[in-house]
């Protein structure tokens, strides 16, 4: 009985670790006959585990998705990785979720053996997360949009842009990102008929998923992470690294994802690199922010900051 368990087991494992086996392949694994094959799946099979076959020369078996969620087996790494990965949502950004893992990472971390358990707690200690302040966004409407992406399903959702306008938006999904402080849904905006980023929690949960499909088209970047993040300032060939006296989250209400990157320092300040094709330009574009800085990086921005002062100080002098 202790052999013919641990078989299933191993069976299991198999199965799990790739789509498909030929029933040859899968006697020779377990050293068994086709009989005694049949007899185990047959036995997977009455345990809820949704297993495939095929008859004939090419014959073999598959494991498919089932009305009910079996257990699964994971090894060594995979279960390091799921219980970390868990830690991390439980104090992530996605609300509706959080209960959930929390029951899952209690019974994962309930039989992990010790020698994992230490592995787990050792990479959770010295796995510093930077303080992001992040939106929270609801788990149902990002799983809706993340469906909507998968099937090519239009989606239809009401929007509100940083100043608080709203408006309705059809899009066509492409893909959701996530920057580590926020989500957002990278789509074709039939409307405006050109690529649009929306800031997944400006918008509606009651978004409808239209049941119209659409053909792909070309994504705007082949690296949408940096296209969300950077934009066209990470390839500028004038860059520069900033200190803004202001509080990150305040910096990211006024500014949209593609004119820089910002990094928090503390609730009164952050790094701000950004980019353009002239330092005159980024000069310029600076005093628009409407905070003080500290230039870190390069001197000719500094030059040409200075440039720039020194004529409002003339003109302002010619006012007087």
């Amino acid at each position: 009985m202790l052999e013919t368990s641990a078989r299933l087991l191993r069976l299991l494992s198999l199965f799990q670790g790739r789509r498909y086996w030929s029933g040859a392949d899968l006697a020779g694994r377990l050293e068994i006959t086709s009989r005694t094959l049949r007899r185990d799946v047959d036995k997977l099979r009455s345990l809820g585990y949704p297993i495939h076959s095929t008859s004939g020369a090419e014959g073999g078996y598959q494991l498919g998705a089932g009305t009910e969620m079996p257990p699964l087996l994971l090894d060594d790494e995979e279960a390091v990785a799921v219980a970390l990965g868990l830690r991390c949502v439980v104090t992530g950004g996605i609300e509706g979720v959080e209960e959930s893992s929390v029951r899952a990472l209690l019974k994962i971390e309930q039989i992990l053996p010790p020698r994992l358990a230490r592995r787990v707690a050792a990479l959770q200690a010295v796995v510093v997360a930077p303080s992001t302040n992040a939106a929270s966004v609801d788990a149902r409407t990002l799983a809706t949009i993340a469906g909507a992406c998968r099937d090519c399903e239009m989606l239809r959702f009401r929007y509100r842009d940083r100043d608080g306008a709203a408006s309705a938006r059809s899009v066509e999904p492409h893909r959701v990102v996530n920057t580590g402080r926020r989500w957002y849904l990278v789509a074709w905006d039939t409307a405006r008929s050109d690529w649009r980023t929306f800031r997944v929690d400006r918008m509606e949960r009651r978004l409808t998923a239209t049941g119209l499909r659409f053909t792909p088209r070309e994504p705007p970047a082949r690296d949408l992470a940096a296209y969300v993040s950077g934009g066209g300032w990470s390839a500028a060939r004038c860059r520069a690294r900033l200190k803004l006296f202001a509080a990150s989250e305040v910096i990211a209400q006024r500014l949209p994802p593609c004119i820089g990157l910002i990094e928090p320092i503390d609730g009164q300040s952050c790094f701000f690199e950004t980019g353009a094709s002239t330092y005159e330009n980024l000069a310029v574009h600076l005093a628009l922010i409407g905070v003080d800085f500290e230039i870190l990086e390069p001197v000719e921005l500094v030059t040409e900051v200075a440039r720039l002062a020194e004529r409002y100080r003339r003109a302002a002098d010619g006012a007087v």
